[in-house]
């Protein structure tokens, strides 16, 4: 199965300097996005450090980072775009994904 998942420019900046301010180095870690159960529409994003590939997990390449996206999550992912904006609209990482029909109003979490 493929899955289409983008990050963008904003978003590479926002991880590398969250990367340089935690010590993390692209040859030790890589980061974990991943769709869990939780928010007020079903579920929700996670974004994190790992330094493990584990059995099923897809590997997507960006810049210098490796991005890891387990089996379940594929699923809810495919054709998001990771972005990272600090305006108005709040500041953070949000994911654009087309396959959400719902999302809740602080856009934290979506459903299908």
């Amino acid at each position: 199965m493929t899955m289409i998942f983008s990050i963008t420019e904003r978003a590479l900046d926002r991880v590398r300097q969250i990367a340089t301010e935690e010590s993390v180095t692209p040859e030790s870690h890589m980061l974990r996005v991943a769709v869990v159960p939780g928010g007020c529409s079903g579920l929700t994003y996670e974004l994190g450090w790992d330094t493990t590939k584990q059995e099923g997990d897809s590997v997507f390449e960006a810049e210098e980072f490796k991005i890891l996206v387990d089996r379940r999550s594929r699923l809810y992912m495919d054709g998001v775009a990771l972005d990272f904006t600090d305006g108005l609209g709040g500041k953070g990482f949000h994911f654009q994904n087309p396959q959400a029909v719902r999302t809740c109003a602080c856009g934290e979490s979506f459903g299908l």
